[in-house]
């Protein structure tokens, strides 16, 4: 599809490493995020719950924990979709319009022609991203670990690195706790009776 701009800059869930001290709690993104619910984010191996372990500032740019992740605890951000990188104006684009001069902001407004309406409407760029993220739909499967079963049904054409497994909260490792064949998720070692698994298949 054609974009207004530049064509967005990086691609759906990349990944960004923190460094923990024990002393920090706000990290800086490396991309704009809409809300603190278009991240997963996890702390020593454990998915941390958005608005209640961390939460974001400075207009989508900055994440902020709660408590500050221990020195040494392996922390990692996954942005959940695509930012919408419109990039600057040409000052041709809308004529005797002045050229934007940066990338905008997340409170920036544009003006959008409503069809259905026959108006002109406001929205900000905050929105335009939310709306995306809605729109995608993320397939999450639940269930609960008996001791003995070692298969979950998933989604066909997924891989390891397209899913993302929990056992308790407790992030596993792709290929070495779990493989993907076709529409079946199995674990090396079947959950335990009453841990509860999570299966996140992220978009692909």
């Amino acid at each position: 599809m054609a974009y207004i701009g530049r064509e967005p800059s990086y691609g759906s869930f990349e990944k960004q490493a923190l460094t923990a001290n024990g002393s920090t709690t706000s990290f800086a993104l490396n991309y704009v995020v809409g809300s603190s619910a278009s991240i997963l984010v996890s702390v020593a191996g454990v998915i941390q719950e958005p608005e209640v372990a961390y939460n974001i500032s400075g207009g989508g740019t900055n994440i902020v924990f709660t408590a500050a992740p221990a020195s040494g605890d392996t922390v990692f951000v996954v942005f959940l979709g695509v930012a919408q990188d419109i990039g600057t104006l040409g000052t041709g684009a809308i004529t005797g319009q002045t050229s934007l001069g940066e990338a905008p902001q997340s409170d920036d407004v544009l003006l959008l022609y409503d069809t259905s309406a026959t108006a002109l409407k406001k929205v900000t760029i905050a929105n335009l991203f939310d709306a995306q993220m809605t729109a995608a739909k993320y397939v999450t499967r639940t269930l609960t670990g008996n001791g003995s079963t070692t298969t979950v049904t998933i989604t066909n054409g997924h891989t390891v690195d397209s899913v993302i497994v929990t056992e308790n909260g407790i992030v596993q490792r792709p290929t070495t706790d779990y493989t993907v064949s076709g529409t079946t998720l199995t674990f090396t070692t079947a959950p335990a009776s009453g841990v509860a698994v999570r299966v996140k298949e992220l978009l692909i």
